[in-house]
């Protein structure tokens, strides 16, 4: 998710055997690569107890050209844009990796082994640090020209929005990533002190996160659960357009933010609604990912599977 490494070994049916999440490197992009060397390493080291390692998967959060395996763009992380992160890996490794957007690997794990399982047409939404969809159509993987398909975070929902990462205007990033809900939630309480979240205007050794926000909405902060409800807005503005475009069976919503469930999925629903056209909204589930903030792994290792039969 940009700010976070989540890696995982995972069996040819999609079950986690192991799992382990850790801050990114962020400074370099050679920490960053040795970083993601170290922990293939080392999940390939503890892999013989389960059986053979055949291949990994690698997602990232931004424009990958499947072409010539070079990350274009990560808004969110630009320090490593324009790199080849997947042949520097597959050196040191010796492994076979895919390397693929993190949102089309989070797709792909819940069209296979999640709730999409026998659906041909599908959207999936991860909101974390950033926001990303990945596609299918009529059964298959629908990532574009050279791979840059599903950048929904970065279609424009305010057009006197503030400045994206991207350096685009009022990108829906602006208003409903992780980040900048806590933006939003910060901007609220200098307004309203009533929330159990003002306890971060006083001194404290850590800064605000939107896990703080959602375990306050979920525990009956009022504040809280009207930013997720606002969030839900913008996020049902984005998906009306988009599934009146595509017309798809199920969207999935995953990522961290989700673990905030029906809080925020209510309200994108209502919006949805609102925004769809009725025939298109009615023929579309609107759902939650089954395998939660694991999508990406398992989609990761599972279409490596496939990739290398």
């Amino acid at each position: 998710e940009g700010a976070k490494i989540r890696t995982a070994l995972i069996d040819s049916t999609g079950n986690v055997l192991l799992e382990q999440t850790d801050p990114t490197s962020q400074r370099k992009t050679e920490e960053l690569t040795c970083q993601l060397i170290e922990l293939i390493q080392t999940f390939k080291q503890r892999a013989p107890q389960y059986g053979q390692l055949v291949a990994t998967g690698v997602g990232v959060p931004g424009l990958i050209n499947l072409k010539t395996h070079k990350i274009e763009v990560l808004p969110n992380l630009p320090q490593i844009s324009t790199t080849t992160l997947c042949d520097d890996i597959m050196q040191a490794t010796g492994m076979q990796v895919i390397f693929d957007n993190d949102a089309n690997l989070g797709a792909y794990g819940e069209w296979q082994c999640g709730v999409a399982q026998g659906y041909q047409n599908v959207i999936y939404v991860t909101i974390g640090t950033g926001i990303g969809s990945g596609i299918i159509l009529n059964g298959q993987m629908w990532r574009g020209t050279t791979g840059f398909a599903g950048e929904l975070g970065h279609t424009t929902i305010n057009v006197d929005g503030i400045e994206c990462a991207c350096g685009n205007i009022g990108c829906l990033e602006t208003v409903a990533s992780g980040p900048n809900i806590v933006r939003r939630m910060q901007q609220r309480l200098y307004r309203d002190r009533t929330s159990s979240l003002t306890r971060f205007f006083m001194p404290r050794d850590r800064e605000m996160t939107h896990e703080d926000i959602i375990q306050a909405a979920i525990s009956g902060d009022e504040l809280a659960q009207v930013v997720f409800e606002r969030t839900g807005h913008y996020l049902g503005i984005a998906l009306g357009g988009l599934i009146n475009l595509l017309n798809p069976e199920m969207v999935i919503f995953g990522g961290s933010i989700m673990a905030v469930g029906n809080i925020l999925l209510k309200p994108i629903i209502a919006e949805t609604k609102q925004r769809a056209f009725g025939p298109c909204f009615d023929n579309c589930r609107i759902v939650a990912a089954q395998l939660g903030p694991l999508s990406g792994v398992i989609g990761a290792a599972i279409l490596a599977r496939d990739s290398f039969k």
